[in-house]
């Protein structure tokens, strides 16, 4: 299960750290659970710089095993824990533009140097290792919903948008309660301890 943080954990990034500190460590010493929680954490991460870079999806597979990979072999040689999204997100990108020009020069962006990330892009890297916190969090917190809760969320973010009346009678749910019970779920998420942490950091 992933490792979350707490909401003070979340409003002082210095704990926040010291969390993912853990997790590093406890990897290298070869705790299979911090190593899966490291991989939930950051895999939307990984995922989310394949898209940006519009790998396929057998592409972007093998940039993900290629990361992972060079993770478990620099594991140990990472010399500030904390920061190992960063890294992830660097070394991601290395291999993406590594695809790119295998695939293809009309497929490499012009002027990046796979050795380096360029100063500019580093709020990019914060954006988006916020963005893989934000979906951890949220997959941990649907998880915990009622079967039935989670098929009615997942239906009614379809896209494209099913009708009401098709809600009702895939769920055998009056049209009327679709509303309240769609309000129900979705107060029950935002009290679940991971979603309310980066609720209350915004906040903060």
């Amino acid at each position: 299960m992933l490792t979350t943080l707490d909401p003070a954990q979340e409003a002082h990034p210095g704990r926040a750290d010291l969390v993912i500190t853990d997790l590093v460590i406890r990897a290298r010493e070869g705790d299979q659970r911090a190593w899966d929680a490291l991989v939930e954490r950051y895999a939307p991460l990984i995922w989310s710089i394949c898209r940006h870079h519009r790998l396929g999806g057998a592409d972007a597979e093998d940039v993900a095993q290629a990361v992972w990979l060079r993770l478990v072999d620099q594991l140990a040689s990472i010399r500030d824990p904390a920061a190992i999204g960063a890294w992830l997100a660097t070394t991601t990108r290395r291999e993406c533009w590594r695809v790119a020009r295998a695939t293809g020069p009309q497929n490499a962006e012009p002027g990046l140097d796979a050795e380096a990330v360029p100063d500019e892009q580093a709020p990019t890297v914060e954006q988006e290792l916020l963005a893989a916190e934000r979906h951890a969090a949220l997959r941990e917190a649907f998880a915990q919903l009622a079967p039935r809760d989670q098929q009615l969320i997942a239906i009614l973010i379809a896209d494209p948008p099913v009708p009401y009346a098709e809600i009702s009678a895939r769920l055998g749910l009056p049209v009327g309660s679709i509303g309240p019970n769609r309000g129900r779920c979705l107060k029950k998420l935002r009290r679940h301890p991971a979603i309310a942490a980066l609720i209350n950091a915004e906040a903060a």
